[in-house]
């Protein structure tokens, strides 16, 4: 016998142990017996008899519970073994909320507290309302593009495009009262930022674990992240592998899209956005590490997440409606689909880490993987991330030579590129020493230098 997740030894009582049976009573129940040693040798207390009376009286005057205390004789002594059940509805002690997790009793403050108070309500976080957020907030645009998506998924009819927002809303479960819920502000608003702190995604390139050549920050509503984030990392950020298919021209990334993608999407929908923290995409030469202040849910393990699981989304509402726009599976399948993709492209599978204060999942390209280019006829060799940006480079010079006197933005609008692509692509020219600007930056103009 020894102890665990249910199960706690002491010498002898102290009034303090009210928080260890606080603990189990806020988690799954389980046993404190007085009278073990650590080693759970039976040691006996001399004062059973009076503590028999005393302890379930204390339990009630300051924790609120009944608990069983029963009386032991082992091998001659005598022992209390005091039975907590789990309760429904959150127990404090004295101000306190203590929890057994595993072999140990931890006090929750902060977003854990939080979490666990809307846990025992049936809660989730998303589905709290939000008071100052109204429909006006939303986009139309956003909502329409969730309806248009939705239908061809087929995951809602096409009457929806002739319901209002309002109604579309509520189909959503996204009302409380004359209230929207926070979902709504993340998966809707231009800004979730101005309810929701840290309600974007950061990508870097790193050289080394320290050394940040460049980075972009994604914001907007939730699906304009994933979309774009996605794009940015295959216009920007990822290397690819370029082969020939008759004369067609393939471009394969060093990492599958399709499992990254997941991976972003469970970041996002699974995210503890409580604790007003970017999500964060780190590119490296031969990896990619996605992290998000998020969670496993209790008790599960790595092991659990790998094997076939059901679905238990940190932030239900979030899950919902991704499901019915197309996005994801409702049905925990994100992992398989990951694991999946991996095997197909020949990589390791992905390295799960959740001792960082949060969820971290790092994609690695094969041991023996070459840095990806490209020979051409002339003899040049670019790396594959020139490559990539090789049409839209040369389409930034050809428009510069008509008209130098084109800005950022205005080039970002005439090709269909975002402003941060434009500015990575003239900064790679002007290095490269294919452009320069002259004069002021508002009233000068480029040269094109041959």
């Amino acid at each position: 016998m020894s102890e665990h997740q249910q199960r706690e030894w002491k010498v002898a009582w102290r009034d303090e142990y009210l928080k260890w049976i606080c603990g189990f009573a806020n988690a799954d129940g389980g046993v404190l017996e007085i009278g073990r040693s650590d080693e759970g040798n039976p040691v006996g207390i001399p004062d059973s008899a009076r503590l028999l009376k005393e302890i379930p009286n204390k339990v009630r005057d300051v924790l609120g519970i009944m608990v069983d205390v029963n009386l032991q004789q082992i091998g001659g002594k005598s022992l209390l073994e005091i039975v907590v059940p789990a309760y429904p509805s959150p127990v404090s002690y004295k101000g306190e909320y203590h929890y057994r997790s595993g072999s140990t009793k931890q006090e929750l403050r902060g977003a854990a507290l939080s979490h666990f108070l809307l846990r025992k309500q049936g809660l989730h976080w998303d589905g709290l309302a939000l008071p100052g957020l109204s429909a006006s907030e939303c986009l139309p645009a956003a909502l329409q593009r969730f309806r248009l998506k939705a239908i061809r998924s087929g995951r809602i009819g096409e009457a929806v495009l002739e319901d209002s927002d309002a109604a579309l809303m509520a189909n959503l479960l996204l009302e409380e009262g004359p209230y929207l819920k926070r979902a709504a502000a993340l998966l809707f608003c231009a800004e979730p930022e101005r309810f929701i702190p840290g309600a974007y995604i950061k990508i870097g390139f790193f050289v080394g674990h320290e050394d940040l050549r460049y980075q972009d920050e994604i914001r907007g509503d939730l699906f304009s992240q994933v979309e774009n984030a996605i794009d940015l990392l295959t216009s920007k950020y990822l290397k690819a592998n370029i082969c020939y298919e008759g004369v067609q021209r393939v471009e394969q990334f060093s990492f599958p899209l399709q499992a990254l993608r997941e991976a972003l999407l469970n970041a996002v929908i699974h995210k503890d956005y409580a604790s007003g923290i970017a999500i964060q995409i780190s590119v490296y030469e031969k990896q990619i590490v996605i992290w998000n202040p998020g969670q496993l849910p209790d008790r599960w393990t790595q092991a659990q997440l790998f094997a076939k699981h059901p679905s238990y989304p940190f932030n239900p509402l979030l899950a919902s409606v991704f499901f019915r726009a197309g996005y994801v599976e409702s049905w925990g399948r994100g992992i398989e689909t990951i694991l999946s993709e991996c095997r197909k492209r020949g990589i390791p599978s992905p390295l799960f880490d959740t001792s960082m204060s949060g969820v971290m999942l790092t994609f690695r390209v094969k041991a023996d993987h070459a840095t990806t280019q490209e020979t051409t006829q002339e003899t040049t060799q670019e790396t594959t991330q020139e490559i990539l940006q090789g049409s839209s480079r040369t389409q930034i010079l050809v428009l510069l030579r008509r008209h130098p006197e084109l800005n950022g933005r205005q080039i970002a609008g005439l090709l269909g590129l975002s402003i941060d692509g434009v500015k990575f692509h003239l900064n790679r020219l002007r290095r490269d020493g294919l452009i320069r600007h002259i004069g002021p930056t508002k009233g000068g103009h480029w040269e094109v230098l041959e």
